[in-house]
Formats: structure tokens, C-alpha cells, sequence
């Protein structure tokens, strides 16, 4: 008799792994980096003995561990040290994934984001999470998130040549006080 996570699990992976690597491609450094993030959430999803009653639920819950386990990598010094060294020594073929809704250049100028920041705009932009579930999430305050936010969607708008979007409010013009009439 298989366990429901067990059947839950095989479903998972079988309907939406193709949906969970295309989205750690967007934070991981490399595509076997991401397939490693994707391997390592799924072992920390079903390891906890997490009780799901439905394959979406453990894929937020998974799609959610990416990321941490994201910005858990970029903290370690010595994870860092090894993927270079992994990747000096071998390198890593190009493997081509769909990503729905992007196009590569996009992906380029992600990877050209530093980890914090890129798990930032990542969150905040293509898992639409607001700035204080993204916070929480990465243990970082609300304001860095911001920060982080901000100065990665200005270095992709750079990179990708996109100018800042138009503001739609009313523009109001200052009047010094001599300028001042009275109607």
C-alpha cells in the first residue's frame, strides 16, 4: 500500500517538474544548479512529513523551498567555493528549458543579478508575492526587500534597454509664491 504522500510525491513530479525547474532556473546560477534546488527542496518537502491533501499545495510548498534553498546556497561561502570549483573542473552542458513567458535574455539578465536579488524580483514579480510575505520568506527586512527590488529591476531595465514605465498620475505644476494667482 503506498503512503498519500507517496502518491502525492510521484504526481508531483510526474505532472509539474518541467513547472518547478523552469522557476529555479530563474534563481539558480546554472541549469544544474536549478535541477539540484529543485532535488533538494523536493528531499526537505517530503523529508518533514508534511501532510498534503493536493499536488498544488506541494508545489507552492515546494516552490517556496527553491528559493530558500536559494539564498541558503549564496550565504555559504564554502557552497560557493565548490560550485566554482565543480564547474572549473567540469564544464556544464547547455541545456535548453522552456521558460512559458520569458524569453532567454530575460533569464541572461537574472543571471546576472546577484542571489538576494534575484530571489527578490523572482518572488515579487514572477510568484507575486507582496514585499512582506517576500521579507518573511527570505529573513530579510522589509525595507532591504525594497532595496533589493528596486536596484535589480533597474539593473535589468538597463540591461535589457527597457525604459521605466510612464507614470499615469496628473502631473501638478509647483508655483513659487510670486507666481501664485488668484482666480
Amino acid at each position: 500500500m503506498t503512503a498519500r504522500w507517496q502518491t502525492v510525491l510521484e504526481q508531483l513530479v510526474d505532472e509539474r517538474y518541467a513547472r518547478l525547474l523552469a522557476r529555479a532556473t530563474l534563481v539558480a546560477a546554472s541549469a544544474a544548479d536549478a535541477e539540484d534546488l529543485v532535488q533538494d527542496a523536493l528531499v526537505a518537502t517530503f523529508a518533514s512529513r508534511a501532510r498534503f491533501t493536493h499536488v498544488a499545495q506541494a508545489e507552492q510548498y515546494v516552490r517556496r523551498a527553491i528559493v530558500t534553498r536559494s539564498v541558503d546556497r549564496a550565504r555559504s561561502a564554502a557552497s560557493e567555493r565548490r560550485a566554482v570549483e565543480r564547474s572549473a573542473a567540469q564544464p556544464v552542458p547547455v541545456v535548453e528549458i522552456e521558460l512559458p513567458g520569458l524569453q532567454r535574455d530575460v533569464v541572461a539578465a537574472l543571471a546576472d543579478l546577484t542571489p538576494r536579488q534575484r530571489a527578490c524580483v523572482v518572488l515579487r514579480h514572477v510568484e507575486d508575492l507582496s514585499v512582506a510575505e517576500t521579507a518573511a520568506l527570505l529573513g530579510l527586512g522589509e525595507g532591504t526587500v525594497k532595496r533589493y527590488t528596486a536596484d535589480a529591476t533597474a539593473a535589468l531595465q538597463r540591461r535589457l534597454d527597457v525604459a521605466p514605465p510612464e507614470d499615469d498620475r496628473e502631473q501638478v505644476a509647483l508655483l513659487t509664491r510670486q507666481e501664485t494667482t488668484r482666480d
